[in-house]
């Protein structure tokens, strides 16, 4: 019984060391202080993260993705200190526990380089910003609107709103192609008429239309030129500035109003055609072959 009570259990204790009154009482004044500190410690890290993710909501050109992905980072930044603060009210050696969890992040980092990866590549996405959550974009051969952009992958819906995961690797690996950042586009037509049509009337016709429209923008100043001579058309290159958010409804809806009014004004818009000329053989003429076009 003596040697059981000589037992080395805890910090240099005895387990006669520890069932004495005083030792008792200084186990649970370590345990409320530690209840204390934790408390403590939970409510600053969510005040810290509510009033940095907060800024983003009172300030409209601050991105509410970095500024909730700087929250999260205070406030586990803040539960890890708290964690430590705990740990050394039991006395125990914290520089010695952060060395075994370097090690062990080491060796869980060299395990998940591909995880890895797209974390790091998340935490430049969010940074710098080069897309955020409602643009329309084209990543790695996909188009579509963004979701969320979190550590590890980027979420699109695309035109027939369907959910895209893209690894943030790709993301910032690849060629960004985004739709949104500027507040208006060029689009841009070619429309062929005949070889007999009245270019000027042709010209005059499409431009009249295009710029009928209230979202056609009167400058920068709209270009139409014949730009090339096909095999069965003439063509006009027309580019007219609209806002991004109208272009794909614009161009479509010109599209058609300019293919009605050229109708309208009776110019013809050619489609490919052959002609077979047949010749018969005569016994004064050599034989002909038939040819088309």
């Amino acid at each position: 019984m003596e040697d059981l009570l000589k037992t080395d259990l805890y910090n240099g204790n005895t387990l006669g060391d520890l069932l004495t009154l005083d030792f008792l009482a200084g186990l649970v004044g370590n345990v409320l202080t530690a209840v204390l500190i934790l408390i403590v410690g939970l409510f600053i890290a969510g005040w810290a993260n509510r009033r940095i993710t907060g800024l983003a909501t009172k300030h409209a050109k601050l991105d509410d993705t970095l500024f909730n992905f700087l929250g999260s980072i205070v406030k586990y930044a803040i539960i890890g200190f708290t964690a430590l603060f705990i740990l050394n009210t039991f006395g125990i050696r914290t520089t010695s526990l952060v060395a075994v969890i370097g090690a062990a992040g080491l060796a869980i980092g060299l395990a998940l380089q591909g995880t890895l990866s797209n974390i790091a590549a998340g935490v430049m996405i969010i940074f710098f910003r080069p897309i955020k959550i409602g643009d329309f974009v084209e990543i790695a051969g996909q188009m579509g609107t963004v979701k969320d952009i979190t550590l590890n992958f980027t979420e699109l819906a695309n035109l027939s709103n369907v959910q895209i995961i893209i690894p943030n690797s790709e993301v910032w690996g690849n060629t960004i192609v985004n739709y949104s950042i500027y507040p208006t586009r060029r689009a841009e037509w070619t429309f062929g008429v005949t070889y007999d049509a009245d270019l000027k009337k042709a010209e005059r016709i499409i431009i009249d239309t295009i710029m009928a429209d209230e979202r056609s923008h009167k400058e920068p100043e709209p270009f139409i030129q014949v730009t090339n001579l096909g095999d069965f058309s003439v063509d006009f290159l027309v580019r007219v500035w609209c806002d991004s958010a109208v272009y794909f409804a614009y161009k479509a809806d010109m599209t058609r109003k300019v293919k009605e009014a050229l109708d309208a004004g009776g110019v013809d818009i050619p489609f490919p055609t052959q002609t077979l000329q047949l010749e018969r053989d005569t016994p004064d003429s050599e034989p002909q072959r038939a040819t088309a076009s």
